[in-house]
């Protein structure tokens, strides 16, 4: 799938780490290195604009890496990209660890995964038709 994009930053295009990588790595596009306290959130910017094909999204998501050495993680997350936006792409990490975090330009801070979807249209009904789970939620199938 070809996508245009727009490059104002001074990275590379994101890129696949290996060849059967789901999600493209997006670059901090900063002036000057960003300091995130514990439970402190900023708005993170890479520099990028795309124009995805009709019927498609992109996807914004955590990177493992950061989530399980520094507790950085996205809020929002998956954000979603729609084929209609056409401003930067921005990047919201919060920091859930103890310990503040820098986020220096060019760092790697977020994946970003195109996938195709449907749009629905509602068929109003009284009822649902039954399933062998019916209702069961959070927790119906037990713990083992």
């Amino acid at each position: 799938m070809k996508i245009s994009i727009v490059n104002h930053s001074h990275h590379p295009l994101p890129e696949y780490a290996t060849p059967l990588s789901a999600g493209l790595d997006l670059r901090a596009n900063l002036e000057q290195p960003v300091t995130l306290a514990p439970l402190e959130r900023a708005l993170i910017p890479t520099g990028l604009r795309i124009a995805l094909p009709e019927g498609c999204e992109a996807q914004v998501r955590p990177r493992s890496g950061l989530a399980a050495r520094h507790g950085l993680t996205l809020l929002n997350s998956p954000g979603t990209i729609d084929a209609d936006y056409r401003g930067e792409i921005s990047v919201i990490l919060v920091n859930l660890s103890h310990e503040p975090f820098v986020v220096n330009d060019g760092e790697r801070i977020a994946q970003l995964v195109v996938a195709r979807h449907e749009q629905v249209q509602w068929s109003l009904v009284e009822e649902l038709a039954p399933t062998q789970r019916g209702e069961g939620g959070f927790g119906h199938s037990g713990v083992k």
